[in-house]
């Protein structure tokens, strides 16, 4: 294990971890709240967060494996808002009678 990074760069580091791992409490937590599985918005958004930041560490720390883990999941997570978006919108619609 390396700690020889600069405290700036390691608390960036672990950031990105807490707010990556922080999308699985959440999804957690609101699923026993509504006793089914659920994945809130949040979730999504936590998971670019943190996976952006992870790949700017892992970027910084100039490790081809971790950058090219986290590379692609921005666009991934992106694409899941954008289709729970649209989701959302043609659900509303087809309630709305002047639709």
């Amino acid at each position: 294990m390396d700690w020889s990074d600069t405290p700036f760069w390691l608390c960036f580091g672990l950031l990105g971890n807490a707010a990556f791992f922080s999308r699985f409490l959440l999804q957690w937590v609101v699923s026993e709240r509504k006793h089914r599985s659920v994945v809130p918005m949040a979730f999504w958004y936590l998971s670019i967060v943190g996976s952006l930041i992870l790949l700017i560490y892992a970027i910084h720390r100039k490790d081809p494996i971790f950058t090219l883990a986290y590379l692609p999941n921005a666009f991934v997570y992106y694409r899941n808002i954008v289709l729970r978006r649209r989701e959302a919108r043609e659900a509303g619609s087809a309630h709305d009678p002047a639709s």
